[in-house]
């Protein structure tokens, strides 16, 4: 895919283009990304850290990186706390949440990596009833 999307974070003070192609797509079930987000897991495509524009709100943006070693980084408004796109400090990739983008990114999930690790409730997350909007209290 060649696409050009676009994305930015809840507040809309960052924005930013990305162009394709994409190289992956991960759903990521491990404990660090499971944390990162406060989800069930991670969903971030991976491309070339040349394939990325900022429009606006780059001076918004702060990494946060963990002292330990292999640990994974996160970038982030600091006016909203949406995470944003990061290059990686071990793969040099650009990693892009696929939730921070406008629209489909017209590739499906590669694979669901870390499995083992996902949470303990996920699989009866999947089984749980669908509601078109919230909750039918």
């Amino acid at each position: 895919m060649s696409d050009r999307l676009t994305g930015g974070c809840l507040c809309g003070r960052v924005q930013y283009r990305v162009t394709g192609p994409f190289d992956k797509f991960y759903l990521c079930h491990c404990s660090q990304c499971r944390r990162s987000t406060g989800s069930a897991h991670a969903a971030n495509i991976f491309t070339s850290a040349d394939r990325l524009e900022w429009l606006s709100g780059e001076a918004l943006i702060k990494r946060y990186t963990p002292d330990e070693p292999g640990t994974i980084s996160k970038c982030f408004c600091t006016h909203c706390g949406s995470l944003v796109p990061y290059t990686s400090l071990q793969s040099g990739k650009l990693i892009i949440p696929a939730g921070s983008l406008n629209r489909a990114p017209g590739i499906n999930p590669d694979d669901n990596i870390f499995w083992r690790d996902r949470a303990d409730w996920y699989d009866a997350g999947l089984a749980a009833k669908h509601c078109a909007q919230g909750p039918e209290d």
